[in-house]
């Protein structure tokens, strides 16, 4: 097993709607004295991609239904807010003063339709920020613009930070993906020491590198969106990949709800 090692990015803009992510991502990597090679992995903070997205919004923009203020008087939002986690939800699982877990339209499973105005110019006034409308697209995009500008073909991973069931605290979790094995699924393909079959071995890589990044990145004030993993280089594929979806549990079998 090679050495894993996560770079972080220093020196990237404030993003602002239609800047070129790509472009300065491959900058920064420049600046870092750094030299891309094709099978490292670029996972880059969700924030940022919704920043150049045009994602952002200004809460005395929305205006609430009936069942947002309803939820909004039980877990003391604003109904605004509630209304914004509504319109980006398949549904709500939990809806709580702590949290409102809810089921956002692309699968994933998170606190608040992960809208925040952390990091947001003007979070303190009112402006939120929403997540990319498709991740995995916008991965798959950024990892096409690299190839443009560069003529290699690193993986993508849109990052953000999300809370588990089980332990407290937020790790780096994959959102969006291009070009990395999401799930390496080693069922009866794999053996442990002993020479057993694998019989439940699912790793997933995607989460495992989104969560290394993320330590690089920082979660505050650092200032740094974006990071270059290297030593992952062998779930690094040609093709796009499934995307970051994949990996998410059928709600068939959701052991929670």
């Amino acid at each position: 097993m090679t050495a894993i090692r996560a770079i972080p990015l220093h020196g990237m803009p404030l993003f602002e709607t239609g800047m070129a992510l790509a472009r300065e991502i491959c900058a920064a990597i420049d600046r870092a004295g750094e030299v891309l090679g094709g099978d490292d992995v670029i996972v880059v903070a969700q924030k940022i991609v919704s920043k150049a997205e045009g994602r952002t919004i200004d809460l005395s923009s929305v205006t609430p239904g009936d069942e947002a203020h309803r939820i909004a008087v039980e877990t003391a939002r604003e109904p605004q807010m509630v209304q914004l986690i509504l319109d980006e939800s398949e549904e709500l699982l939990r809806t709580t003063p702590a949290a409102i877990i809810a089921r956002h339209r692309t699968g994933h499973v998170l606190a608040n339709a992960g809208i925040d105005a952390s990091n947001v110019e003007g979070g303190e006034s009112g402006t939120v920020l929403l997540w990319p409308r498709d991740p995995d697209a916008s991965a798959r995009a950024i990892r096409a613009d690299i190839v443009a500008l560069t003529g290699l073909n690193p993986a993508v991973v849109i990052a953000d930070s999300m809370g588990r069931a089980w332990r407290v605290g937020t790790v780096g979790t994959a959102i969006g993906c291009a070009g990395l094995t999401v799930v390496d699924d080693k069922r009866g393909t794999g053996v442990d020491l002993f020479g057993r079959t694998l019989q439940a071995t699912q790793i997933a890589v995607a989460d495992s590198v989104a969560a290394l990044a993320s330590l690089a990145m920082g979660e505050s004030d650092e200032g740094t969106p974006a990071a270059l993993v290297r030593g992952v280089g062998a779930w690094v594929r040609d093709d796009d990949g499934p995307g970051a979806a994949s990996g998410l549990r059928p709600i068939a079998q959701d052991m929670f709800r």
